[in-house]
């Protein structure tokens, strides 16, 4: 798709930063619930800084990282990863943004081939179908900057799922590919999901329960008609008691801090992941991903916060490549 130029032999695409953040439909539904609570505000405010860093990073286009919660990929088909190479519509549900966004087509084709060309057999859309997984992180952390992204969706809810190690060499891959766009262009990358939460998702293929049956029923025939079964999910999710592993998080984080993610597939399997986890920590394979294209640079926790009101276990953190100064305070050796 792109050419590099004689004069461009020795010069790359930078990849400028890396954010992790955690998202929820929750935190706009159910503000007021949160509002006298320190710890809500701290992760809002941490949103905010990560927003601020990503304007001052100056990319020219941002990967954007997500999970699908089906409401763009279905049981009918369910790759493992996709990208979004011409179109990008977002669901808009629970006050998330609605509607298309602006994608870097070039470099999203470009991408897609690359990682097709070195063995990694991604599905791509020309019109890519998000929920939240995505749009959160449009709406707190890309916000009003309308940057041209360039989404990409991890199934992280229909198993079986892509392995943690196949992550990590998917992010590997996506860096040499961002290597080989236009040498002048710079490149944010942004994870959005996690970190420890457990869903009222049951694994389609052994439903427990009525509600189990409903979800799995919603996700095999909700292709055009999510909205019909929203107001049952909803309730369903809503209700569900929080299972928050805060040990978990924040070893998660020591590991991203150190520039040692890749350590993780090798203390935790799949089973062991969801056990400690949820099976919601599975969204951190988005995180694997951005680790990975950063080289496995240091990184800094900007906030974690655990918030049973909203399930979940909330962080935000940067990750700034080694050869650029991002103005973050060093972790010492």
């Amino acid at each position: 798709m792109y050419a590099i130029t004689v004069a461009e032999e020795f010069q790359v695409a930078e990849v400028v930063l890396g954010l992790g953040a955690s998202h929820t439909t929750l935190m706009n539904t159910h503000w007021d619930a949160v509002n006298h609570l320190d710890r809500a505000h701290a992760f809002r405010n941490a949103l905010e800084r990560a927003r601020n860093r990503l304007r001052r990073a100056r990319p020219d286009a941002v990967l954007l990282i997500g999970p699908n919660h089906f409401r763009g990929y279905w049981l009918d088909l369910m790759p493992g990863f996709s990208i979004g190479v011409r179109e990008l519509d977002c669901a808009g549900e629970h006050g998330t943004p609605k509607g298309s966004k602006v994608v870097d087509e070039a470099a999203a084709t470009h991408l897609c081939e690359h990682l097709i060309g070195s063995g990694f057999d991604v599905a791509f859309s020309t019109r890519l179908s998000v929920d939240h997984g995505v749009s959160h992180a449009i709406q707190w952390i890309v916000a009003e900057s309308a940057l041209p992204l360039i989404p990409m969706v991890v199934n992280c809810f229909a198993p079986p799922l892509p392995g943690l190690d196949r992550c990590l060499s998917l992010g590997a891959a996506i860096a040499s590919g961002i290597g080989s766009l236009p040498a002048d262009m710079r490149v944010a990358v942004i994870a959005s999901g996690g970190l420890s939460h457990r869903l009222p998702f049951p694994d389609w293929r052994k439903p427990q329960s009525d509600d189990d049956e409903f979800l799995v029923d919603s996700w095999k025939n909700g292709r055009g008609r999510w909205k019909e079964y929203e107001p049952r999910r909803r309730e369903i999710v809503t209700s569900a008691p929080s299972r928050i592993n805060e040990p978990f998080d924040r070893r998660f984080l020591s590991l991203l801090e150190t520039g040692e993610l890749h350590r993780l597939p090798r203390e935790l399997n799949d089973e062991q992941l969801v056990s400690e986890g949820g099976n919601g920590a599975n969204e951190i394979r988005a995180w694997l991903i951005m680790a990975a294209v950063l080289g496995h640079a240091r990184g800094r926790t900007l906030c974690y916060a655990p918030m049973p009101e909203w399930l979940t276990g909330m962080a935000v953190a940067e990750i700034c490549p080694e050869a650029i100064d991002c103005g973050l305070t060093r972790i010492a050796e």
